[in-house]
């Protein structure tokens, strides 16, 4: 029996996943540029996609490392209010160490957002290519598109964040980037309850994230088997040998124009 991500899978799941995957070294997810016409050309390239079959276990690994990493936060946050309660205020030094966290655990919110968006975008440009794709039981409920529930927990990952912060009387704003986390950050620094507010708040929101990125961990997972199970198919063979045909015959014939013109020699 073949495995169910065999080579000739993983090239096609690749093709899911590679330009999902190049953008997540950006932190902010404003930075993310997986357009459609990048997927084009990615899925255009066999021998691309080829040196990336991987890319499906890459991407799981980045969703563990971020579930991870917001755990490791989430817990040394802790460790700074326990210090806070026994002391009038934290050390510079320490403090300078809650900024760094809070700031990473920005960073890893924002890396969440960037893999959701990625991958639906990739759901929707191989609907769009594929029609079988497009009519491939994905196994979601509702006949719901994988790009729709990308989309759903995103806007449900911003909400609650936004939610934590409303309740201590910020706004989302106020830790949109690294800037304004920064200069948050040095504002509530300046009292032990500020700073009691800024530790508490980590907390909730790495909790949320170690939360979030565990569901996001379940779509990546769910949408990398569908896709194997649709290249399996008969049909997506179909698909795929009639798009090769169609990019053949839509390739322009070299120019001509430039060269000697031949003239008779006497």
């Amino acid at each position: 029996m073949r495995n169910a991500f065999s080579r000739s899978t993983k090239i096609a799941v690749a093709a899911l996943t590679v330009a999902a995957w190049l953008p997540i070294v950006h932190a902010d997810a404003g930075t993310v540029t997986g357009g459609a016409t990048e997927w084009t050309q990615i899925l255009n390239n066999t021998e691309l996609v080829s040196l990336v079959g991987q890319s499906t276990e890459q991407i799981g690994n980045q969703v563990t490392q971020i579930t991870q990493l917001a755990e490791q936060i989430q817990n040394q946050l802790k460790i700074y209010e326990n210090m806070l309660q026994n002391t009038l205020t934290l050390p510079n030094q320490v403090w300078g160490q809650v900024e760094s966290d809070l700031n990473r655990l920005r960073g890893l919110v924002n890396q969440g957002q960037s893999i959701a968006f990625s991958m639906g975008n990739a759901d929707d440009v191989l609907r769009q290519r594929f029609q079988s794709f497009a009519d491939f039981k994905s196994g979601l409920t509702s006949g719901e598109t994988f790009s729709a529930n990308y989309q759903t927990w995103s806007d449900t990952n911003r909400d609650t964040i936004a939610a934590t912060l409303k309740a201590a009387g910020l706004t989302a704003d106020q830790f949109s980037s690294e800037e304004s986390t920064m200069s948050q950050l040095r504002s509530m620094s300046q009292s032990a309850v500020g700073q009691m507010q800024a530790l508490q708040l980590g907390h909730q929101i790495a909790a949320q994230q170690v939360a979030q990125a565990q569901k996001l961990r379940g779509l990546v997972s769910q949408q990398v088997t569908m896709m194997g199970t649709w290249y399996q198919s008969e049909q997506a063979a179909k698909d795929l040998a009639q798009n090769r045909r169609e990019e053949f015959f839509k390739s322009t014939t070299p120019s001509t124009s430039g060269g000697q013109e031949m003239e008779p020699r006497w």
